[in-house]
């Protein structure tokens, strides 16, 4: 009987084995399902290669490189913060470190040429707490804090404002020579300014009535990339009014543009009616990456686009059934960075992930 009995034990381990097998053989073929040491991309993926996710937990946005690509710096609220602080990491994911001040609520942040400097946007000159909370709405609203642009070293010391208006400066990003492009609402409307690194020599850019922002240099700095909203009746300026009386934004259409850096030859490459944001041109200068909700244009889901400079050659690129956004390319064009809640643990979070670009 003793003998029986060892037999049966070794025959259901191997079952258990058998059966084991199969269900990691099953999930390893299932698209979106993933195992250690699994790609985290979708079969339709094409342009996105070894996926890797950087950042586990928390909401983790807005993850840019610097300029010689080794480095991310990303706003996040994590770590027992209540509202988004600025960090920064290396870009395996390895050497985390707050570079803000933990006070207020910090934006887009950005390195400066060398990366041995670094600006971002913060309220705490006004309220060194978190500002209140907003309830999830249906449609996408953005406060317009009262944020100012501040730059700072890499290990963010020796902090110093830049903007001193008391209104809205944030999305701020840095040309190769180190010119500041920004959106601002100082003159009381949403438009594109730039400005030296100290803050000197501000010109704005954008005057039709609406909002101008989200702007990005090409990596040569003769062109700037950005979206735009501008009312088309009576009816949804008086919407947009009313919106920056509230000190708010209401997502909703968004189109793409490109301009020349001094402001000239502004021309849209977008015309969907969709939600088309954070675009970032392709440091070869001819393509274009960005997050819409084309596909779904009444919902919340979004994903990465490409398309040509000229507007041409719309191509989607991600296919992930959520959240992907603020794609990046690296500075020598091998790697894109973006935001995603796929894989995500909880509700609500946002993490970091990297992929080498399949052109």
């Amino acid at each position: 009987m003793r003998g029986w009995g060892d037999r049966v034990i070794r025959r259901k381990r191997t079952l258990n084995i058998f059966v084991l097998s199969l269900i990691i053989s099953l999930l390893s073929i299932i698209p979106g399902i993933k195992t250690r040491g699994q790609t985290l991309s979708l079969p339709q993926e094409k342009h996105l290669a070894n996926i890797k996710q950087l950042t586990f937990g928390g909401k983790n946005a807005e993850a840019y490189f610097s300029f010689d690509g080794k480095k991310l710096i990303f706003q996040a609220t994590r770590d027992g913060f209540q509202c988004d602080q600025i960090f920064t990491m290396n870009d395996d994911g390895t050497d985390v470190h707050l570079v803000s001040t933990g006070k207020g609520q910090t934006t887009c942040a950005y390195f400066f040429p060398g990366d041995r400097g670094i600006l971002y946007s913060s309220t705490h000159p006004v309220n060194p707490d978190c500002p209140p909370a907003r309830p999830r709405e249906k449609r996408f609203i953005w406060p317009l804090h009262p944020y100012e642009i501040f730059k700072a070293k890499a290990d963010g010391s020796d902090l110093k404002p830049l903007t001193f208006t008391g209104a809205y400066n944030a999305e701020a990003t840095v040309s190769k020579e180190g010119r500041i492009v920004f959106t601002s609402l100082r003159e009381g409307d949403l438009d594109i300014y730039t400005m030296n690194g100290d803050g000197s020599d501000v010109k704005r850019l954008t005057y039709q009535k609406g909002y101008d922002g989200g702007p990005f240099f090409s990596a040569d700095g003769k062109k700037i990339v950005y979206r735009a909203y501008h009312p088309k009746d009576q009816k949804e300026l008086e919407e947009y009014e009313e919106n920056l009386t509230k000190r708010q934004v209401v997502g909703g259409r968004l189109e793409l543009f490109v301009m020349n850096s001094d402001g000239s030859n502004q021309r849209p490459i977008t015309d969907n009616g969709a939600s088309n944001f954070c675009p970032f041109f392709h440091p070869n200068g001819k393509q274009i990456v960005f997050s819409s909700n084309l596909h779904q244009p009444q919902g919340r889901e979004f994903n990465l686009y490409l398309i040509n400079e000229d507007g041409t050659g719309l191509e989607r690129i991600s296919f992930h059934p959520g959240f992907d956004s603020f794609p990046m390319f690296s500075p020598d064009g091998k790697r894109l960075v973006f935001i995603s809640n796929r894989n995500a643990k909880h509700p609500g979070e946002f993490n970091i992930f990297l992929a080498n670009w399949v052109p």
